[in-house]
């Protein structure tokens, strides 16, 4: 599934080709996501002109004169801007957004977990978006936060970070590895760290984020970038996906478990 580098770089990706377009016409194949696309979408675009491409933790908002277009890329979606509507067609290839100048934005999801939705209002209210915590890369996500957040709680440590209403868009790679860099077993409940620990943790969360977004994401399965091309944060992985292989720092065999229902990989040494 992409996570927030993968999200961010696909909107750095598309907001270059859009910015202050105009839409010309709007092309739904197959309306069918994880909320069908609004029947209505061509008529609330048509006309309207790009003003930003914003990201709010997964979800990708294009700001037009009088709403939003939110989207999300669920496990396998994919935004991409072509260089004219005459490109034919895949079979998962949901819509097309094509602008005045020819370009056109198209989203691809194989397995249709996706979303795609209009905003007449403020986009913070809607209900997708007016419970999330803050930003992991802005300057209200720090240890302190963290240490808040965990107080008196026996959820692993994982779980939270994962939390959505706790920090946004910190998914179970970034996780993994960030807990990894901080030197924090996967599993210890969240209750039980001390705040110097989380200072590490919040540390090491925006380094991961940030080197995740240089490398233009993770390749894992379906992601790809904007341009088709593939993220290659992969190559710098610690523990995620390394299970029995050596950690790169004390040498001990990396280990898989299973927190909150997801694949979790960490060293037995280097983390406590």
């Amino acid at each position: 599934m992409p996570e927030l580098p993968e999200v961010e770089t696909t909107r750095r990706g598309i907001a270059p080709h859009i910015l202050g377009q105009r839409v010309q016409a709007v092309q739904v194949r197959d309306p069918r996501l994880r909320w069908p696309v609004p029947a209505d979408l061509q008529e609330q675009l048509v006309g309207q002109q790009v003003e930003a491409v914003d990201r709010r933790g997964k979800y990708i908002l294009v700001r037009f004169q009088s709403g939003h277009l939110l989207v999300h890329l669920g496990m396998s979606g994919r935004l991409r801007v072509l260089p004219g509507p005459g490109v034919p067609p895949d079979r998962h290839d949901h819509y097309d957004i094509v602008f005045v100048s020819g370009a056109t934005l198209r989203y691809t999801d194989p397995r249709r977990f996706g979303t795609c939705l209009w905003l007449a209002g403020e986009p913070g209210a809607h209900w997708l978006l007016r419970g999330l915590g803050p930003e992991p890369l802005d300057a209200g996500f720090d240890g302190a936060h963290l240490h808040r957040s965990g107080a008196g709680r026996r959820v692993a440590v994982k779980n939270l970070l994962m939390n959505a209403q706790v920090v946004v868009g910190v998914g179970n790679i970034y996780a993994n590895e960030a807990l990894y860099r901080a030197g924090i077993d996967p599993r210890r409940a969240a209750g039980r760290i001390a705040r110097a620990r989380y200072d590490r943790l919040a540390d090491a969360v925006k380094a991961v984020l940030a080197e995740a977004i240089e490398q233009g994401g993770t390749t894992l399965r379906d992601y790809y970038r904007g341009d088709g091309s593939p993220g290659f944060f992969a190559l710098h992985l610690g523990v995620y996906g390394r299970q029995g292989e050596r950690c790169r720092v004390c040498g001990d065999a990396v280990r898989q478990v299973v927190v909150g229902q997801r694949s979790t990989y960490y060293c037995p040494s280097c983390q406590r």
